[in-house]
């Protein structure tokens, strides 16, 4: 189908996309990208293809049309319509997001997931919108290659502690190294840019951790931090249950 009109039903829809409240009633978003695309497509995710050049195209639209429902200043040939990535049961090691505000550390924390085993990613209800556009960009793709589930962490916590989950929370202050650490089926807490771990959650954690470094050097950023943890765990000075 050819669409050419600004106003076009169609085009007013994918553009309205832009806003949280109108992707969480619809349960769908728009990607831009082949490769976004192609990582959608392997999970049977894509609704509608919607393309400037491509005639195989569900939609084929101006540049005019692509740039109005575009997230992005440079806007590619492609997009997709898509829809929202189905929860699944955590199986298995775990990051817990603590009111993560930062679009980019959330999609770097999605992709070490990826990298480094870590198949399940618990988000805060107060944390950043998964589908805001700029996590989507940050997780170049592995999005659609980890289970991430938004709900109560307090909840979450004592279910993973009901199925033997070693709860660790991270505190720059105090805390164990991490080497330290010998359990199996890890959940890995990681707070707020500015605040850090909830002390509610640090409470209720098994153990506090920190990553030894330079002591002129007072924190990291968490998605760096929480990148260097999952490490550590992949590479067995943590055992886990790989």
């Amino acid at each position: 189908m050819k669409i050419t009109s600004l106003n076009n039903d169609k085009v007013k829809y994918w553009t309205s996309l832009k806003l949280k409240k109108n992707r969480d009633n619809a349960k769908c978003f728009l990607i831009e990208g082949d490769h976004l695309i192609d990582e959608a497509q392997k999970r049977g995710l894509v609704l509608a293809k919607i393309s400037i050049t491509d005639p195989t195209a569900d939609y084929l639209v101006t540049k005019e049309i692509m740039a109005k429902i575009s997230n992005q200043l440079s806007i590619s040939n492609n997009a997709a319509l898509v829809k929202y990535i189905p929860q699944k049961e955590i199986i298995g090691n775990v990051i817990i997001l603590d009111n993560i505000q930062d679009p980019g550390n959330l999609g770097t924390l999605i992709r070490s997931a990826v990298a480094f085993d870590f198949p399940d990613i618990i988000l805060s209800e107060t944390s950043v919108d998964l589908y805001n556009p700029k996590v989507i960009r940050a997780t170049e793709g592995m999005i659609f290659n980890v289970n991430v589930v938004r709900t109560n962490i307090i909840d979450a916590i004592r279910n993973l502690k009901n199925k033997g989950y070693t709860i660790i929370s991270t505190d720059v202050s105090s805390g164990n190294n991490i080497k330290e650490i010998t359990n199996k089926n890890i959940a890995i807490i990681l707070g707020n840019e500015g605040s850090g771990v909830n002390p509610e959650l640090k409470n209720i954690s098994d153990y506090l951790v920190n990553i030894n470094m330079n002591k002129s050097c007072e924190s990291l950023n968490v998605g760096v931090a929480g990148s260097i943890l999952m490490y550590e765990v992949y590479n067995g000075r943590i055992s886990n249950s790989r």
